[in-house]
């Protein structure tokens, strides 16, 4: 049986798999990040701004798959399976989700080109824009946005959803968010999956939105507190309620008490105006007597 052809592999790729394996087998997390289509001026920006805590290797599919199968921690090897072109290596002292968090903000928002599948919904918000009357009016409502001029600029009169999340981007939209500086993108480096020594688990979904989750948390503490509230136990972040909810109920009582007190007022008063009502009538029955006796 012949005997397989080896891969002649230059001193330097082996210096290269072999600094990859050292540093993988060091620190506690390896990230595997892509970057596709990342212009290599914002790359180079990213890896300034990790630079102190985290090693950026920017490197090949075949050289990553051979530094792998070399490093000494079982877990790290299973990563194998996630390599693919187009990738960036950051291996870090930082946890896992610390890291996905940083790269979240190193983000840079671009323009939209034509042929891209929409993230999101992309809307264009009404306004006066600093486009002036001429061709662009008939190019803006060619992707349904209703136009005015004002002051001799394009007015957009309403809000209208232009592109929906998962259509591909049409010429004529591209063209139309250039026009108004609508960046709805963002490049970066985008976590794919990790390992994280410590706990030796490999975590697939990492990415972060910070805003997202600071809203999430914001309305998790607001129905626990209520809950709290609810059940009358007293904090810091509860007092304040129980004292306004407790304020509230006394105010309800005092309009039930006025209430009653009007009600036995009004009782009083007719129950008063009965008695009259009945004195006089016996008085207008004296006055009448007399008469009638002299008769």
């Amino acid at each position: 049986m012949a005997a397989k052809p080896q891969t002649h592999v230059s001193e330097e790729k082996k210096k290269i798999i072999a600094d990859l394996v050292k540093l993988m087998d060091e620190k506690n997390t390896v990230m595997i990040t892509s970057i596709k289509g990342l212009p290599t001026r914002q790359l180079q920006k990213i890896k300034k701004s990790l630079s102190g805590d985290t090693e950026v290797r920017v490197v090949k599919k075949r050289a990553l798959i051979r530094a792998l199968e070399k490093v000494k921690k079982e877990g790290l090897k299973k990563l194998e399976k996630f390599v693919k072109e187009d990738i960036a290596l950051l291996i870090s002292e930082k946890g896992a989700f610390d890291l996905a968090q940083k790269l979240s903000k190193t983000k840079s928002p671009v323009k939209a080109k034509p042929g891209q599948e929409a993230q999101e919904d992309i809307e264009i918000e009404a306004g006066v824009t600093e486009l002036l009357a001429g061709p662009a009016v008939s190019e803006l409502g060619s992707v349904g946005l209703t136009v005015k001029v004002t002051n001799g600029k394009i007015e957009i009169i309403e809000n209208r959803v232009i592109t929906k999340k998962g259509q591909i981007i049409s010429d004529e939209a591209a063209s139309v968010m250039g026009k108004l500086d609508v960046l709805p993108f963002s490049v970066g480096f985008i976590p794919l999956v990790a390992f994280d020594t410590e706990s030796n688990l490999i975590f697939e979904d990492l990415k972060i939105d910070p805003e997202a989750t600071v809203e999430e948390m914001k309305n998790i503490f607001a129905k626990l507190r209520g809950f709290a509230v609810s059940l009358g136990y007293i904090s810091k972040d509860t007092i304040g309620l129980m004292l306004g909810k407790a304020a509230g109920h006394e105010r309800a009582l005092e309009g039930l008490v006025k209430e009653d007190v009007s009600e036995e007022k009004s009782e009083e008063n007719v129950e008063k105006k009965e008695e009259v009502s009945e004195e006089k009538k016996e008085e207008d029955v004296q006055q009448v007597n007399p008469e009638e006796e002299k008769k």
